[in-house]
């Protein structure tokens, strides 16, 4: 549920300097962290930040997963993937638990590392990484037509990024749900923390069946996140049922895109990567995403892939790249960390997985055989009972 500063790669001998400097809680953050999240949190460390949501000591956990349990739970997740090209997890009947351990295991390190928002984004020209990333998740209220008094869902909302975006731009009421009970916590400490408790409320639940009442919701948004559903037609029947008739429903889905081949065996390779190294089932193509909408009832509104729709903005994955000595530096400290005992065993593993997609994730990017951000606009027919 992703541009480099320049002080981070240009010399090993600063970042060096500025990790002496560190306290020992955010040494330890800096060594677990990796993948998608170690070059920006390293970045976090080196520069001060304005965002007063950020603790400046930070514990790296395993989530809701006791320390003791973290390697045994990361084993079991790997071992449900399957092994043969493309297969991705062999027991479709354990997805839901799978996302929860994923997001237990993950969501820390995200956070330190990445931000509070989950979720890919084009680089706007002259707009920072935040910038960007705010335009992207307030384009969601404008088209779902939000307004003061209305309620919307963001199903699968983590830690509550967009939730507290998509609200305080719209002034709607925001409903988030995950299966993640660690992630409710955090959300609605960052909601309070931030001041829009009042505009937000985050509940644990499966989105394949969700604790509403049918027609509850004036709108719904996922961002990066029914790509997890064992079956797209299961979550988006859900949302259908819980929108009022004649509400929107927006999703930035992952999707294989027109230039994937199945019959070739790099392009599945990446996908496969992806899929693992993010806790997915599978991976859907664009076409099966828009069918399934139209499977549940949903009238299709809008449907065009936000990684190539603007010749001006930069791409989705510059922000993974990492220097050679950004990569360095991370591998010897959670090397270290893990051989001192400072991280819960199995996070080293949990990091590793994330530097390996994070290369994965890149080459699906410039491939174009896959996108993290095809946006499908879809809306509940007035007729709909």
């Amino acid at each position: 549920m992703v541009a480099v500063p320049a002080l981070v790669t240009k010399t090993v001998d600063r970042l060096s300097a500025e990790f002496d400097k560190l306290s020992t809680t955010q040494k330890y953050a800096v060594g677990v962290a990796g993948g998608v999240a170690s070059l920006y949190l390293v970045g976090s460390l080196l520069f001060k930040s304005s965002d007063n949501s950020k603790p400046s000591t930070f514990e790296l956990t395993g989530g809701s997963i006791e320390a003791s349990k973290v390697k045994a739970e990361f084993d079991a997740y790997s071992d449900s993937y399957g092994k043969n090209a493309g297969e991705g997890i062999v027991d479709r009947s354990k997805t839901v638990h799978l996302v929860d351990v994923f997001y237990s295991l993950v969501t820390d390190i995200y956070e330190w590392g990445w931000g509070q928002s989950f979720h890919f984004s084009p680089k706007l020209p002259h707009k920072d990484l935040r910038a960007s990333e705010a335009a992207h998740e307030a384009r969601i209220a404008a088209l779902l037509r939000l307004r003061p008094g209305m309620k919307a869902l963001d199903c699968g909302c983590g830690v509550g990024g967009p939730m507290r975006t998509v609200a305080s731009v719209s002034g709607a009421h925001v409903t988030g749900i995950t299966i993640n009970q660690y992630q409710v916590d955090r959300a609605k400490h960052h909601n309070a923390k931030q001041g829009v408790a009042p505009l937000t409320d985050v509940v644990r639940g499966d989105f394949l069946n969700m604790p509403f009442k049918e027609g509850t919701f004036d709108g719904a948004y996922a961002i990066e996140a029914t790509c997890h559903a064992p079956k797209l037609e299961g979550v988006y029947g859900e949302i259908f049922r819980v929108l009022k008739p004649g509400g929107y429903f927006v999703s930035y889905e992952w999707v294989s895109t027109h230039k994937y081949d199945p019959k070739n065996p790099e392009h599945v390779r990446i996908i496969d990567e992806i899929n693992f190294g993010n806790g997915l089932p599978e991976m859907r193509t664009w076409k099966e995403a828009e069918n399934a909408g139209k499977n549940v009832g949903f009238d299709l509104v809008m449907s065009f892939d936000l990684a190539n729709a603007s010749v001006v903005a930069g791409p989705w994955y510059e922000r993974l790249r990492m220097g050679k000595y950004t990569h360095a530096i991370n591998h010897g400290i959670v090397s270290t960390v893990d051989a001192l005992g400072l991280a819960p065993k199995g996070l080293k593993e949990v990091h590793h997985m994330l530097v390996e997609v994070a290369k994965s994730l890149i080459q699906g990017g410039e491939t174009g055989v896959f996108t993290p951000m095809h946006l499908l606009l879809f809306r509940k027919p007035e007729s709909a009972q």
